[in-house]
């Protein structure tokens, strides 16, 4: 169209002024539609439109307004929209069209419009309806081609999305609320079709006694938005399915089914270990326990009469023999230790050790240890000192229990603290608690050892503290307070040494204070 008038305008030297102006202005606007079109995707075409709305205006108004032979080209505007191939800019084509008839129509009421000469009324009238209809051909030619593009590759991606969909290793499901399949993709479980699956009702692939839970899980997904729950399939009583539902709108659900047998197989596999290394541990635990007799007794005859060769009761011995038997007594001592601790803990650990409680004051039996102790601080040139309570502390718990966590307390503490080190004991009242906090200046616990020890056979330190012991230690000292209803914390830096406090609910009040308090 603005190739024809621009040619018409160009030579037609014998046209009237205002029918080659009009002209030229169409040409003009082809020309700069042409320019603008190519400069940009959006803002090029939209420019276009407008120039050719303001150069259909222009042409009508030159030639008469709404009632001339140029009035067609008003919709100039909607045939360049349409050549375009864009459907999103027929709205604006048409709205410029609408606003450029408008314009002229305006123009012919309010203006006093030249109309063209009579002889070429019918030849612009011609030449206008010829070109616009030839930009209608055309746009509908451009927009036909396009939205059949569109349309083969919407096709084409909703081909591969189906092809995708279908080869996923799980089944997806779409569904109503009620339970009724619509649609089926993916690879179901074995024994299933997917073809098959449309127009079946969800809970008829899970076992009988199971269907109620896939029909909650479908009600919470649809009121909660997800849900998820396993069953047996109805085909196989020895398979095992998981069904995943999300909502995916008002009247649709979104379901994931895909097969668990492996998963089932493992978990099945997994509990069987668990439970045949829980007997074993509990047997090795019970054979312990039960062998409690067995392994001190003939370990006391063993001290028992290498204390009677070095004190001599049956006369003189050689200084050789007596130091063998200060050996043999001291190793002795040790083992019964190490044993006394391991069966401690197997009774522990098999539920049959039962604590002997009474009422005693608990600074008798943490000074009686701080006592037994001293001798081997002094010898290590640690200082151990006892800050206890100027209050009584009357507990019940048991006396044994109370002596070993202070034992092996300390006993860490010096194993762990060089000489000219600190040990220091504290045991306060707070409450019903009692609080037993032993700390030291000792070489500390890195963050790592931290976290393992208070397990059974956990150790710290380089390898000559590990072999001074067998790791039950803090074990016993955690599963004593554990027993009492209470708890062991530790807290510890590298090279500023460690501070263990051990918490019990033991404490009972003496009765003037219970009356006080009552009062």
């Amino acid at each position: 169209m603005g190739l024809s008038a621009g040619g018409l305008a160009l030579g037609g030297s014998g046209l009237p002024p205002a029918e080659l102006a009009a002209l030229g202005a169409i040409g003009a606007a082809g020309l700069a539609g042409a320019l603008l079109a190519q400069a940009g995707e959006e803002t090029g075409a939209f420019g276009a439109i407008l120039i050719w709305a303001l150069a259909g205006a222009s042409a009508a108004l030159l030639t008469g307004g709404t009632a001339g032979p140029l009035a067609v080209w008003c919709l100039a505007p909607l045939a360049a929209s349409a050549a375009f191939g864009r459907p999103k800019l027929l709205a604006l084509g048409a709205a410029a069209g609408v606003a450029a008839a408008a314009t002229a129509a305006i123009g012919s009421s309010i203006l006093l419009l030249p109309l063209p000469p009579q002889a070429l009324t019918p030849w612009l009238s011609l030449l206008a309806l010829g070109t616009t209809g030839l930009g209608f051909a055309a746009g509908l030619v451009a927009l036909q081609g396009r939205v059949a593009g569109e349309d083969a590759r919407a096709h084409e991606a909703e081909l591969k999305l189906r092809e995708a969909l279908d080869h996923q290793p799980q089944l997806l499901l779409s569904v109503y609320p009620g339970g009724r399949i619509l649609e089926a993709f993916g690879e179901a479980p074995v024994g299933l079709e997917t073809r098959d699956l449309p127009n079946r009702n969800l809970g008829e692939l899970a076992a009988a006694e199971e269907r109620a839970g896939v029909e909650e899980a479908l009600l919470r997904a649809a009121a909660d938005g997800s849900a998820e729950i396993a069953f047996t399939p109805a085909h196989d009583v020895q398979g095992w399915c998981v069904l995943t539902v999300r909502r995916m709108g008002a009247k649709r659900l979104v379901v994931a089914l895909r097969d668990a047998r492996a998963q089932k197989r493992r978990e099945l596999e997994l509990d069987e270990a668990r439970v045949v290394a829980e007997q074993q541990n509990a047997g090795k635990s019970r054979f312990l326990a039960n062998m409690s007799h067995e392994l001190r007794t003939p370990l006391n005859a063993i001290m028992g009469f290498s204390d009677i060769m070095r004190q001599r009761l049956f006369g003189p011995m050689s200084d050789r023999y007596s130091e063998y038997a200060e050996l043999i007594h001291e190793s002795g001592a040790h083992l019964l230790e190490l044993i006394n601790d391991v069966l401690d803990m197997s009774k522990i650990e098999a539920e049959r050790f039962e604590l002997a409680r009474e009422d005693f004051d608990a600074r008798d039996a943490i000074a009686a240890v701080l006592r037994l102790m001293r001798g081997q601080a002094d010898r290590q040139g640690v200082s151990l000192r006892g800050e206890l309570s100027s209050e009584s502390l009357e507990a019940e718990a048991d006396r044994r229990a109370i002596k070993q966590i202070a034992f092996n307390l300390i006993s860490n503490a010096l194993k762990f603290t060089p000489k000219g080190g600190s040990v220091t004991v504290s045991a306060h009242p707070v409450g019903e608690v009692l609080e037993i906090v032993v700390a030291d200046t000792g070489v500390g616990i890195s963050p790592q050892d931290l976290a393992r020890l208070g397990r059974p056979y956990e150790q710290a330190g380089d390898a000559e503290h590990r072999a001074a012991g067998a790791g039950l230690g803090l074990s016993l000292v955690r599963a004593f307070a554990r027993l009492h209803g209470g708890e062991m914390t530790m807290e510890s830096t590298l090279g500023e040494g460690t501070t263990v406090t051990v918490r019990m609910p033991v404490l009972v009040q003496s009765e003037p204070v219970a009356l006080a308090a009552e009062a």
